[in-house]
């Protein structure tokens, strides 16, 4: 099963769509309300994210960095990370190698 291009709520006020994937890469939009956290967690993945829209404070291995739309920032794999959207916004995510366990990710409705 694959969940590209499928709407996924994630933890509360996130919703996540996987736009595309490769072979080794795949890439994902993420919305999130006013205040939203994306609860900390670590994955095998190196991370690139991308702020399209809003701020968010980012804590990356208990270091804190707020992001503006414009902003990137690297999150190498095992790293423990998360973040809280200070206003409504909107990341772009790449994940080097596949997340599979998002790819195939049991949605339900």
């Amino acid at each position: 099963m694959s969940n590209i291009g499928v709407w996924v709520n994630a933890e509360p006020g996130v919703r996540r769509k996987i736009l595309n994937a490769g072979k080794q890469l795949m890439m994902m939009e993420v919305h999130f309300e006013a205040n939203a956290e994306g609860y900390k967690h670590s994955h095998p993945h190196e991370q690139m994210t991308y702020c399209m829209r809003g701020s968010f404070e980012f804590e990356v291995d208990g270091e804190k960095r707020v992001l503006h739309a414009g902003d990137t920032l690297c999150i190498p794999g095992h790293a423990e990370h998360g973040c809280r959207a200070l206003v409504a916004g909107i990341l772009l995510d790449s994940f080097t190698p596949l997340r599979e366990d998002l790819l195939n990710a049991e949605i339900t409705p």
